[in-house]
């Protein structure tokens, strides 16, 4: 029987969600209106919030300084590619620690995730190495590579979670009519778990859009995506506050338009196994 809720609860627990919800995305907020200060207005103290003369300054600075287009579609490929790769190889790979799991099977998922442990610096020397003997520094394809290979373990943990809500009987129905393991796992089970592909896609999408160390450390000026763009407003002669908040305004601008439009589809994705 479910347990009722009074309105003062409703309403005390609304105000607590929506409180925690606002301090969380303060810092994004208070970037937004630092970029349309002055670089004056931007350091003042005390901090003014909402009332001072907004200007499109810093942005027409920002542009007019960079190639905003060109990193923007650096990031779109790395971060669009990363993702479809990692998925096109954890599928497979989460299929077969889901419907025919080895005693091994959660040995090999924990040892996965402690690659995550990992201190990124702890490699980049060698990776470093790496790039320059197959000539991928500074490269796209090399920054698809890597950024796939580090969100490999969230990906296919993810995707085995939600192949486990799935009734394995449906799979041998499959078997039983003939399908083979490709079409087992093209027709039957990825439309099955849409919802949690989709889920999975658009986390490990953000996080590729997110990437800084790697980015920054292995590309120069070809395939320099939004981080690097964003970094390169740290200069010797200081931090210009205001065209650095332009510029990060600029790079989240495309992922929070994504997360807008795609909130529903993750909702429904992460509550997936619930609903089942």
């Amino acid at each position: 029987m479910a347990r009722s809720v009074t309105p003062q609860r409703k309403a005390i627990n609304t105000t607590f969600a929506w409180a925690i919800g606002l301090l969380i995305f303060f810092p994004i907020l208070w970037t937004i209106i630092t970029s349309f200060k002055t670089e004056a207005q931007a350091i003042s103290d005390p901090p003014v919030f909402l009332f001072f003369d907004w200007t499109l300054e810093n942005y027409a600075a920002v542009m007019e300084r960079s190639n905003y287009g060109r990193f923007l579609w650096n990031s779109i490929i790395i971060a669009g590619g990363s993702t479809l790769l990692g998925v096109i190889v954890a599928v497979p790979a989460a299929w077969s620690m889901a419907f025919v799991p080895s005693h091994r099977t959660k040995d090999i998922l924990l040892w996965m995730l402690s690659t995550k442990m990992l201190p990124a610096v702890g490699v980049l020397y060698p990776m470093y190495l790496i790039f320059i003997k197959f000539g991928l520094l500074d490269t796209r394809t090399g920054l698809v590579i890597v950024l796939m290979l580090i969100n490999l373990p969230i990906i296919v943990w993810m995707l085995y979670t939600y192949f486990k809500e799935i009734p394995g009987e449906i799979l041998e129905a499959a078997r039983m009519d003939g399908a083979t393991l490709k079409s087992e796992i093209i027709y039957i089970l990825t439309p099955m778990a849409i919802p949690g592909i989709a889920s999975t896609m658009l986390l490990n999408f953000i996080l590729a859009w997110n990437e800084a160390f790697w980015t920054l450390n292995l590309t120069a000026a070809k395939a320099a995506p939004l981080t690097a763009f964003i970094a390169s407003y740290s200069s010797p002669e200081g931090l210009f506050y205001a065209k650095l908040s332009a510029a990060s305004t600029m790079a989240i601008a495309p992922i929070l338009i994504l997360g807008w439009f795609s909130q529903k589809q993750l909702v429904r994705g992460l509550t997936f196994g619930a609903v089942k």
